[in-house]
């Protein structure tokens, strides 16, 4: 217990002389030491005091200690605002040692200041400091035990422990004085999507959403995972409500771009997205938004600029690293993006999304080929549902010709999640094992995950395509045959026959 508490519970039990004989020799080495008490325990000291002289019926020396707690409060509401600007400021121009001091200051004035203690975790503090410097308060309000959990959550979030993340804050939401808190379910998305999952981290944002309709934060994130499903236009209502709450966030220019972006609009994705980093130069999604576009219109070294501030922005977000090494991998850069995807896999730590994003890089090199094939074979093994390493697993067992495993992978993937790129791919394998029935349907199935899915459509025209000319010269073999009696003509094609028969029952063909 601090010299201040035993103050207070002395000012409480109404012992207002020992409380005016302490305090004011407190205050006097306050004086003479500025360093020895805190500005909040400066002003609780002389609130003390000035409580004790009004006992004593001295009011005009009660008076001067009331007005000069008075100025210590404003003083001290208005240096914990300036070290939370100057502590953004630091971490903005990268001088972390003074962000964390500033960071340290606000803390040590405002202890519950949670936005300071995700500015400390962020810089690598570790979670046990930062609990530290809160443990007084936790332990002297009631109800307050969840904080230190709420810490630990987020150390975790900052070391990139996706799992352990959402599994604790997953515990906190569970407990009924923080269930349907949308800051958490934000949270929770948020970590959704790093870890790849992006069913539950479309779940959670809905339920944020729905808890609270004027949400902006997170709902960048949540456009850009519509958009890459190909609900374009759940999108386009999603910016449009963005709009209407406000137009000086960046999230709804994400979100616009995003459906700019996968309507294949990469110029007004472009703008939107330099739009948004005006108004938010910090924003991770606007930066990945405009880089992406710049790969996509053949201005590599610009994208690359991009990503790179995207990955300093937030260093544990495999996606960043992802699309720097798309922009190596597409001007033929292999070694960077070999260095990088290692990098990435030492950093962030083997799991399944490190590993395929270094099979990728080992898949565009042949002597990589067998390396390739383990990364994948690891990842799936620690998630077998897990889309990217199935995409590209399967692409190299297409290179091998391994149609028959490659089907077998697939429709294990397609057992419990629905997803237009692992039909389409399905439908790809099953044409080249003569399965065009089934294909047709698998790409039907993609187009109505995603109507405006290129290559699913390609592959459906593509089988329309092979199969009229053939339909048209069979018809016009049978009014040949119809037409001279002749029943020779048909000698020697009974398979022939038969093949197109079943080709004709595949396709509904009556």
């Amino acid at each position: 217990m601090s010299v201040v508490e035993h103050v207070r519970e002395m000012a409480s039990a109404g012992l207002h002389s020992n409380v005016r004989l302490l305090s004011g020799l407190l205050l006097t080495m306050s004086g003479n030491n500025p360093e020895l008490f805190s500005p909040s325990q400066k002003y609780q000291l002389l609130v003390y005091h000035a409580d004790s002289l009004f006992h004593d019926k001295e009011y005009r020396n009660a008076v001067s200690k009331y007005t000069m707690a008075l100025q210590q409060k404003k003083a001290l509401s208005k240096t914990s605002k300036i070290n939370m600007m100057l502590a953004n400021l630091y971490k903005k121009a990268g001088q972390e040692r003074s962000s964390v001091t500033s960071y340290k200051e606000v803390l040590r004035q405002c202890p519950l200041a949670l936005d300071a203690i995700l500015g400390l975790l962020s810089l690598s503090v570790k979670g046990a400091e930062v609990a530290s410097m809160t443990i007084n308060v936790i332990q002297s309000i009631p109800n307050l035990d969840w904080l230190s959990v709420w810490i630990k959550a987020y150390a975790f979030v900052h070391t990139g422990d996706n799992t352990r993340a959402i599994n604790t804050i997953c515990s906190l939401e569970k407990k009924s004085l923080l269930r349907d808190n949308v800051d958490l379910l934000g949270s929770l998305a948020d970590l959704y999507f790093r870890a790849g999952d992006n069913k539950n981290s479309i779940l959670k944002f809905e339920q944020a959403q729905m808890l609270d309709p004027y949400l902006i934060k997170g709902m960048d994130v949540y456009g850009y995972l519509l958009a890459r499903e190909g609900r374009l236009e759940d999108v386009e209502n999603l910016g449009c409500r963005l709009f209407n709450i406000s137009d000086q966030h960046a999230e709804p220019w994400v979100v616009s771009g995003c459906h700019s972006f996968y309507s294949k609009r990469y110029s007004r994705a472009l703008y939107l997205g330099a739009k948004a980093i005006q108004l938010n130069s910090n924003s991770v999604q606007a930066l990945l938004l405009k880089g992406a576009a710049l790969r996509n219109m053949g201005r590599v070294q610009e994208a690359i600029i991009h990503f790179r501030e995207a990955i300093r922005l937030a260093p544990c977000r495999l996606d960043c690293y992802e699309g720097l090494i798309e922009c190596y991998l597409a001007s033929n850069s292999i070694r960077e993006a070999m260095v990088m995807a290692n990098n990435v896999y030492k950093t962030l730590g083997a799991n399944a999304q490190t590993l395929t994003l270094l099979a990728t890089v080992c898949l565009e090199d042949p002597v990589t080929q067998e390396k390739a094939k383990t990364l994948l074979d690891k990842a799936l093994t620690q998630r077998p549902d897990y889309i990217k390493a199935v995409v590209k697993k399967a692409e190299l067992l297409s290179r091998e010709q391994k149609y028959e495993d490659g089907i077998a992978l697939l429709r294990n993937a397609l057992a419990n999640q629905s997803d237009c790129v692992l039909h389409r791919i399905l439908g790809d394998f099953l044409v080249a094992v003569n399965e065009y029935q089934e294909a047709m349907d698998q790409y039907s199935i993609a187009l109505s995950l995603d109507p405006n899915d290129q290559k699913s459509l390609e592959g459906m025209q593509k089988m329309e395509k092979e199969e009229s000319p053939t339909d048209a010269t069979q018809e016009e073999d049978v009014d040949d045959m119809e037409g001279s009696g002749e029943e020779g003509d048909l000698e020697g094609s009974d398979s022939e026959a038969a093949q197109w028969a079943d080709q004709e029952q595949w396709f509904g063909m009556q």
